[in-house]
């Protein structure tokens, strides 16, 4: 008999890559850096200082001070500069000493490192480049028009520390379309992607398990239809339609990360609804905290899984898991240099799973879960449904959603 069939597979963990990511990363809001004080921001394993200037303008510098290593970011800000708690040495946002306040002069090689900034959508990016170039703002994310005015509700931004993981772990759900059933509790009806060029984007409709309650995706009568979009390596847009028996609600969940070291990352992720025509605001806000609540969710169930699985670099696939390692190939086009980019990082992928045979199979355990769950026999799922506080009848079945690229 053939070994390739008698011995066990060993997993492979790999290695964490040796550098970070190039391209545009998400800070958060960027209104929550305009206060007039110095910010620390932790990525790419540095510390990184974050400000305002006179004029608005926002600022981003290693930081530590050139001078003699002082925090920046326990300094102020003086006019458009941040000055070093230290000594008092004056940096601006072009990374150039602007002032010491003590000296005659100003030493010509008193530069720091500078990370150019770019706002989108009310959220502050900066570039991040191994290579040292310039950023290219082609490849920020696109503007959404509608969201920032009354049409939509305020941005809900909501951070979280992910430690003993790589990114990674994040971007391979875009194609993994069993772990929505066991891990979201939804049945993934219809699950596509297609990568081309620096966006990798996830195509899904699904609808709720009945036997996993009212929270989360647990409801029968909702359908919901998902376009998850990465823009590079870190922040992604989706787009969300919920129709719960006729009444439509549209969602923009923005899932973004800001890598810290090769094995933890800061996970954001922001929620804005659009308002229904003809409901009062009370109502609205109320849709709007019960998808933050479902959404919520949604990713600590992914952090229960990164928080104790082990890194595969040569995961063992079947036919209906998706296309992980051609996702994983446009993913490395980020972590090599400009110049080593090859065609199969970017050209254009689209692959489509067949959902008919796993959805067999889950109607009908679903269906055994309910009977004897009917029977007084309760089924014991192997993750604990989360269950959301009740709202308003109007919009109950509205908000029984959760990520949709998750």
């Amino acid at each position: 008999m053939s070994t390739a069939t008698t011995e066990a597979r060993a997993l492979d963990p790999g290695t964490s890559p040796a550098r970070y990511a190039r391209g545009w990363h998400c800070l958060g809001l960027a209104e929550d850096f305009r206060d007039g004080k110095p910010h620390r921001v932790s990525a790419f394993e540095k510390k990184l200082v974050v400000w305002s200037d006179s004029q608005g303008s926002l600022n981003a510098l290693d930081g530590y001070c050139r001078h003699m290593g002082g925090d920046l970011t326990q300094g102020e800000v003086k006019g458009d500069n941040i000055a070093c708690p230290f000594h008092d040495w004056r940096w601006g946002g072009d990374g150039r000493c602007k002032e010491i306040p003590y000296a005659r002069r100003v030493p010509m090689r008193a530069r720091t490192q500078r990370f150019e900034t770019a706002e989108r959508n009310g959220q502050l990016f900066i570039w991040h480049d191994p290579e040292g170039s310039a950023a290219d703002h082609d490849l920020l994310p696109p503007e959404l028009p509608d969201v920032l005015t009354d049409k939509y509700t305020p941005w809900s931004w909501h951070t979280k520390e992910i430690n003993g993981s790589h990114c990674r772990e994040l971007i391979d759900n875009v194609a993994d379309m069993a772990h929505f059933y066991y891990v979201h509790f939804a049945f993934p009806t219809s699950f596509r992607n297609i990568f081309e060029g620096h966006t990798a984007t996830q195509y899904m409709s699904s609808k709720g398990r009945p036997d996993m309650g009212t929270g989360g995706y647990g409801d029968e009568n909702s359908t919901l239809t998902s376009v998850a979009t990465y823009f590079g390596p870190a922040y992604m847009i989706n787009w969300l339609e919920v129709d719960y028996k006729g009444f439509v609600t549209e969602v923009i969940l923005i899932n973004c990360h800001l890598p810290t070291s090769p094995n933890s990352f800061t996970l954001q992720y922001g929620i804005s609804v659009k308002k229904p025509e003809g409901l009062d605001e009370k109502t609205v806000n109320c849709i709007a905290e019960r998808y933050t609540e479902s959404f919520g969710t949604g990713f600590l169930q992914d952090v229960a899984i990164w928080e104790n699985k082990a890194p595969v670099q040569n995961p063992l696939l079947c036919e209906e898991d998706g296309p992980v390692y051609q996702l994983r190939r446009w993913y490395e086009q980020f972590y090599v240099d400009e110049a080593d980019v090859k065609p199969e990082m970017v050209d254009r992928f689209e692959f489509e799973v067949d959902t008919t045979k796993a959805n067999e199979y889950w109607q009908a355990e679903v269906a055994e879960n309910l009977r004897k769950r009917a029977s007084g026999v309760e089924p014991s799922p192997d993750v604990e449904p989360v269950e959301t506080p009740p709202v308003p009848e109007l919009v109950e079945g509205s908000t029984s959603s959760t990520s949709g690229s998750s």
